[in-house]
């Protein structure tokens, strides 16, 4: 999935199909939308664009029935990445806050706002053991590439070493390795019972022979 190719148009039909619930004014509408695609196509953006956007809300769909508020979660999905800059640490924080200011503006009920502000933010640690099942969700589809095949794993580091191509190489690797044993530490990568089973093994698999090839 992670090799498809991007398809704004389509991308854009779904956000109006989801903001036009919530939006009475299609200029404020497209006005988000603008703002999206202007943050999600920056030049640094190789692996946390619209294209990762689209996966996750593939993945969102496929599991439609299962999702307790699916438009919460499909909002989070569009916010969640929105603010993102690899010299930063606050990157989640900063995109919740931007969501809360835009959709306090929308007819969405402020409960659901902050739902929406609260998963943003769980995305920074990936860290759902105790949570509902939309936020299990959401961190499962946010880590599905560490269950793909080593294909397309390897596609994914080398894009993610393009958003941090200014860091030496024995720096990034440091970080990264370090960051990449934390989630071989976990019990669970996975929460939900479905990717548990069906990408677990693959993802712990791909992050070892990533670790290896780090050094």
């Amino acid at each position: 999935m992670k090799n498809t190719v991007t398809d704004v148009s389509q991308l854009k039909t779904d956000w109006e199909g989801l903001a036009s619930k919530y939006i009475a004014e299609q200029e404020l509408t497209e006005q988000y939308w603008n703002e999206i695609v202007q943050h999600y196509s920056g030049i640094d953006r190789h692996y946390h664009n619209l294209g990762h956007i689209q996966d996750l809300l593939a993945r969102a769909a496929a599991y439609e029935e299962q999702i307790e508020d699916y438009d919460v979660l499909r909002f989070s999905i569009w916010y969640h990445d929105l603010i993102y800059n690899a010299l930063r640490k606050d990157n989640e924080v900063q995109s919740a806050d931007f969501a809360e200011k835009r959709l306090s503006k929308t007819q969405l009920a402020a409960a659901k706002i902050q739902r929406c502000v609260q998963q943003i933010i769980l995305t920074q640690k990936h860290n759902t053991a105790d949570q509902p099942t939309d936020e299990q969700y959401l961190i499962d589809f946010d880590l599905s590439i560490l269950g793909s095949s080593w294909e397309d794993y390897i596609v994914y580091t080398e894009n993610i070493r393009k958003e941090y191509h200014w860091y030496p190489a024995f720096a990034y690797k440091k970080g990264r390795k370090k960051a990449m044993l934390t989630f071989l530490e976990r019990k669970q990568i996975y929460q939900t019972d479905v990717y548990f089973e069906r990408y677990e093994q693959m993802a712990r698999e791909n992050i070892s022979k990533e670790i290896d090839l780090l050094g």
